[in-house]
């Protein structure tokens, strides 16, 4: 069945729609429509039944501020020149080529926009972003089209607990890369406690809509601006690192309880919003709109990964339908080498250090703990979804390696990738590893465990982030 409710094209409409683009911070597809054991999200699972939720949905990159200014853009970040997270506001540069951020284009063609909720952008570029409130859609003129964009932090470490309904520790199922234990389960099940509450402030804005009567002419998405916040997540490019959620309501326009399989990336949500609006972007966006046949056609999808911070490193990946092919530029270095906000935020990453110091890991466990990476990684998504079996040095796909490569290095051409420096090779912080002794994580283990198994009504403070 086709997506299309009508057969309509995408900007066939005589009245221009309204957009509401909602961003869950940090947030991987974890949520009751896509099958995550203990979590309820009624009101996310609702929109998917009116609409069409897609599987398989990427981020351009696994961290926000590169990931986000390629969305806002239609761009990959290493085009625009935003690949390193997070630039100093002297160290943004205007955009380059006559880029012109999306919202920026919307207001020029009549839209209010609107930059809503937490107002966080993180966009490593310069330039004005066109938003014109700050509040929301209420100031636009009579009859004028609006374009909002809200971002939920919640998802974002530090997480809060539901007191509405908690979630057991028994409800949840951990992938197989982390340990079993409750200190890994009970952090796991707090965050799906968040995207809880999460899916009821998405409620209340879709019920915003139906109350002022826009709802029929609001196309609505939801995404994540980057994967989970787990330490085998987030900065990474396994999926937990890149695959986000991607559900769009357009009544009318898309037919009820679609699922796809189309592979598509979220720079492809600006590319959507301005065909259906009617607004021509300067240049060919990168990103196509959802709906079209070259998405449906989509072979290759890529991503990058570039400094996180002072923490240096360098990765670029390439995947189809079932293969991925991710090449680590400075395999010399530890995916695990010190970052503070990784060792302030993730919980996890206490217990497994613990747990990998005391050699009590298993060698799927251990595999990131390595003190270097190798170059190559290829996964075989459709036997190993986990990706656990490296296939890089096996002669048997050596041709799809090959084929994967040859993409790789043709899409890195096309925007103008860099690569990396000897300056940047030999950058940022200390690479050594393990970054603490046994005895410095079990010291921050301990600090850990309040906060982690609090009560969901507690008042107990986060160890490293009082405020």
């Amino acid at each position: 069945m086709s997506i299309f409710a009508t057969g309509a094209l995408l900007n066939a409409s005589s009245e221009r729609p309204n957009f509401v683009w909602i961003m869950l911070e940090d947030w991987g597809p974890d949520m009751g429509c896509y099958g995550t054991k203990g979590v309820e999200t009624p009101h996310c699972d609702q929109l998917a039944a009116e609409g069409v939720l897609y599987k398989n949905a990427w981020g351009t990159s696994p961290v926000c501020s590169t990931s986000r200014s390629a969305m806002i853009t239609g761009f990959h970040q290493n085009y625009i020149g935003a690949h390193q997270h997070r630039l100093s506001k002297d160290q943004k540069k205007p955009l380059p080529y006559g880029v012109k951020p999306m919202p920026a284009l919307l207001r020029d063609a009549g839209y209010y926009t609107v930059l809503m909720q937490s107002g966080k952008t993180d966009c490593n570029f310069s330039d004005d972003l066109g938003f014109m409130g700050r509040k929301d859609w209420s100031a636009r003129k009579p009859g004028q089209p609006f374009y909002a964009q809200i971002t939920l932090q919640g998802t974002h470490r530090k997480w809060k607990r539901d007191t509405i309904r908690p979630i057991s520790i028994e409800d949840v199922e951990l992938p197989p890369y982390y340990a079993d234990t409750p200190f890994n389960r009970r952090d796991w099940a707090n965050g799906l406690e968040q995207m809880q509450i999460c899916d009821r402030e998405i409620g209340a804005i879709l019920k915003r809509l139906d109350d002022e009567g826009v709802a029929e002419n609001t196309i609505v998405f939801v995404i994540g601006d980057n994967g989970s916040c787990h330490f085998r997540g987030k900065q990474f490019l396994y999926e937990p690192g890149l695959q986000v959620p991607m559900i769009v309501r357009w009544p009318g326009k898309i037919a009820p309880g679609q699922v796809s399989e189309e592979l598509v990336q979220t720079i492809d949500i600006t590319a959507t919003i301005l065909d259906a609006a009617g607004v021509e972007a300067p240049h060919e966006l990168h990103g196509k709109h959802l709906l079209s046949s070259e998405v449906s056609g989509r072979e290759f999808m890529f991503a990058a990964r570039g400094r996180m911070g002072a923490t240096h490193d360098a990765m670029r990946s390439v995947r189809t339908d079932r293969f991925k092919l991710i090449h680590n530029l400075m395999p010399e270095r530890p995916w695990l080498q010190y970052s503070g906000y990784k060792e302030d935020s993730y919980p996890m990453l206490a217990e497994m250090n613990v747990l990998f110091l005391e050699g009590k890991l298993n060698e799927d466990q251990m595999r990131l703990f390595a003190s270097s990476k190798p170059e190559f990684e290829l996964f075989d998504l459709s036997e190993d979804p986990y990706e656990l079996n490296n296939l890089s040095g096996d002669p048997e796909y050596a041709a799809i390696k090959d084929e994967l490569l040859t993409e790789l290095y043709a899409w890195r051409s096309r925007i103008k990738d860099q690569g990396v420096s000897n300056e940047f090779r030999f950058g940022g912080l200390s690479a050594e590893f393990p970054t603490r002794s046994l005895k410095g994580w079990k010291e921050r283990l301990e600090q850990w465990k309040p906060w982690v198994f609090r009560e969901p009504e507690s008042s107990e403070l986060h160890p490293f982030y009082k405020k």
